[in-house]
């Protein structure tokens, strides 16, 4: 039986809400396998609803091959759901966040009306400077050998040189960052350090990059659960609604485009519904400088709270990250009484791709 007063619900049936999330926390677990964390937090976010894997009619994962270090890596995540009863699964090359977008457009098909979406990776596992490099222009970057921080150093250093933000500004983005991690225990803080000017005084690693502009190696998994408007009315009082979902890709080359705005973000995010009314924002923003650009690019005002969470910055298990803003953009309605937020994810080298999800709680 579904709850409230349907004649009044202002959602159709074919809405799909965001019922349960979970995250672990994002530490190095170098003993701990793929499979084992994907368990962990699929009978969390099952259990919160009351939900059995049975009940799941769709699963898709996100994770990555290179990280991991084998083939089809993927196949053993399976038992996450169990191998019984078959269910429709699927599998992206991504992070998490495009597994639910996958999941998304399955359950508009109608057929399935409770999917999940999984995304897990251990960046302890590998150098990220030996890895990262091989999604590059295989002719003229991957040869050269740019690592992640490398390239964000770069981009870095163009947002400063044209006036878009300074390294003060890229400290108080650390320092606001850490604050509010020590409010999450699913957060890394590596530091307790919040002071602005001693944050200044640490030695570069990339110049004008500093260690406080860099996110930790992180392992994680993270986890959503989705359902149709029928079976989310059951499930929780107040579902976070997903209004409308995005993603867009830019050139991979990045010395062909413009590293101080994200086109793509922008655009996602007007095909998403736009930012009018949005309270909250969790920006998959891994540094300092990435957390400005996508703040311009997107037009998020000062009454707009960025990355309560702590943010990538804070936490950064590599193909779960973005999944677990929307987790959190999600926990914003589902937990704290927001009425509309923002999730962002990105893959690929400096914001080369981007997606954008808008959730929504009813009053």
């Amino acid at each position: 039986m579904e709850t409230g007063n349907v004649s009044n619900d202002p959602r159709s049936d074919t809405d799909i809400a965001v019922v349960s999330t979970a995250y672990l926390p994002a530490v190095r677990r170098e003993h701990i396998t793929e499979t084992e964390m994907l368990i962990a937090v699929v009978d969390e976010a099952l259990g919160k609803v009351g939900l059995k894997r049975s009940d799941v009619g769709f699963s898709c994962q996100g994770s990555c091959d290179y990280i991991s270090g084998g083939t089809f890596s993927f196949v053993p995540n399976l038992d996450a759901m169990g191998a019984w009863p078959p269910i429709h699964e699927s599998h992206v090359e991504m992070d998490g966040a495009w597994a639910m977008y996958e999941a998304f457009v399955r359950m508009k098909h109608g057929d399935v009306e409770i999917a999940v979406a999984l995304g897990s990776g251990k960046s302890s596992t590998g150098d990220p400077a030996e890895i990262y490099p091989l999604e590059l222009d295989p002719y003229y970057l991957a040869p050269l050998g740019p690592d992640p921080v490398s390239l964000a150093a770069l981009q870095a250093r163009q947002l400063i040189d044209s006036g878009k933000t300074t390294e003060r500004e890229l400290a108080e983005i650390a320092a606001r960052s850490r604050r509010d991690a020590a409010n999450n225990p699913k957060q890394q803080v590596r530091s307790a350090e919040t002071d602005v000017d001693k944050i200044l005084a640490e030695p570069y690693v990339r110049t004008p990059l500093r260690k406080s502009d860099l996110p930790p190696i992180s392992d994680g998994a993270s986890v959503v659960v989705l359902a149709t408007r029928r079976r989310a009315l059951d499930l929780v009082a107040r579902p976070a609604w997903i209004a409308g979902i995005d993603h867009r890709s830019e050139v991979h080359n990045p010395a062909l485009r413009d590293l101080t705005d994200s086109a793509s973000t922008r655009t996602a995010a007007e095909r998403a519904g736009g930012i009018a009314g949005v309270e909250v924002a969790e920006l998959m923003a891994p540094f300092t400088s990435q957390e400005v650009v996508l703040r311009r690019a997107l037009g998020l005002g000062d009454d707009v709270l960025v990355n309560p969470s702590g943010g990538a910055l804070t936490g950064n298990p590599l193909m779960a990250t973005g999944l677990v803003r929307v987790a959190e953009a999600a926990e914003q309605i589902l937990a704290h009484g927001r009425n509309r937020t923002l999730a962002h994810a990105t893959s690929g080298p400096l914001l080369q791709q981007n997606l954008v999800c808008i959730l929504e709680g009813d009053n």
